[in-house]
């Protein structure tokens, strides 16, 4: 069985719970286990894949919550590293659809201390997953990408772009862009959704201006450019498309569901990938309705609560 390796920050996700308080004074929050990459690591140990979290968790009570979340979700902490500093947080917001943003605080916290030393050497029957934050927040995002360039294993890359964190869609870009060429030099994945393309596109450099702007054309050239071997993009409630060297699209539409909230639904969607893709070596449009099917599952719960691999096989039968 494949190992996956899932690389990335853990975070605690702060949601009101009870919006409709009209108490100036006080208010009711739930600090839930999160973070992108965490989630699609808690994912895929729910869906029966070997999975280990290489990252840097807090000793203090967060980090002490995110810890047994992951171990409870059958995932391996054997490559993390244990760290001093905070935990980072997150600030949820909910618009009237269930549609999450985020605001960030995470100055000198874990997450982004890596060195060196911290990061295993993986080998060519390894999978690693890497994703969001880490990949652009220094210091730790300089220390990743230089050991990426080694790393023997397959590859995959969400971008999961956080527009408040780095407001410029050109200096995100100039972060986004050597994550292309180095998992374009393994014949890699990158996963992005329609939002996160859209954000980028709005840098000259991204080659928006060669498509009239449509995201899935714009990862097209990606895929070309880079020498990807695979770019993944979510729709939303549209499901998921797959762009293949060569132009070749495969669609799949979402499943219907009653949307709790949004948050962990692409860090799910692409588990589910994963786990239908590198694991069970399913085709694209199989593996990309197991992303779609899991994310749909995820939409229908407070947080990121990732379902596990029966849920999935039955929304799917459900459908056929």
């Amino acid at each position: 069985m494949t190992r996956f390796v899932v690389c990335g920050e853990t975070l605690i996700d702060l949601v009101q719970a009870d919006v409709a308080s009209n108490d100036s004074f006080s208010s009711t929050w739930l600090a839930l286990s999160a973070g992108g990459p965490m989630n699609s690591a808690v994912a895929l140990g729910k869906l029966g894949a070997d999975t280990h979290f290489l990252g840097r968790l807090s000793r203090d009570a967060f980090g002490r919550q995110l810890r047994q979340h992951i171990l409870e979700a059958n995932v391996k902490l054997d490559l993390a590293t244990e760290s001093s500093q905070a935990t980072s947080i997150a600030v949820v917001s909910l618009d009237d659809e269930g549609v999450a943003s985020y605001t960030f605080h995470f100055n000198d916290t874990a997450n982004f201390g890596w060195q060196i030393d911290d990061l295993p050497e993986l080998s060519d029957d390894d999978w690693l997953h890497i994703a969001s934050l880490s990949c652009i927040v220094s210091p730790g995002a300089e220390v990743l990408l230089d050991w990426m360039r080694d790393v023997k294993a397959g590859v995959s890359y969400d971008i999961n772009v956080r527009p408040t964190v780095i407001t410029d869609p050109e200096l995100y870009w100039s972060k986004v862009q050597p994550w292309l060429r180095v998992v374009g030099r393994r014949q890699g994945i990158v996963k992005a959704s329609d939002e996160d393309i859209k954000f980028l596109a709005k840098a000259d450099a991204s080659g928006a201006g060669q498509n009239g702007g449509d995201p899935v054309e714009l990862a097209g050239t990606w895929v070309e450019q880079y020498g990807l071997g695979l770019a993944v993009i979510t729709l939303g409630p549209g499901g998921g498309v797959a762009i293949e060297p060569g132009g070749n699209i495969t669609r799949m539409p979402g499943f219907p569901t009653t949307v709790v909230d949004t948050v962990g639904a692409g860090d799910t969607f692409m588990a589910g990938f994963l786990d239908g893709w590198v694991k069970l070596h399913l085709g694209l449009e199989a593996s990309l309705e197991r992303g779609a099917a899991a994310a749909s599952i995820v939409c229908g719960r407070r947080g990121p609560q990732p379902p596990t691999s029966a849920e999935v096989d039955d929304l799917i039968a459900e459908r056929t």
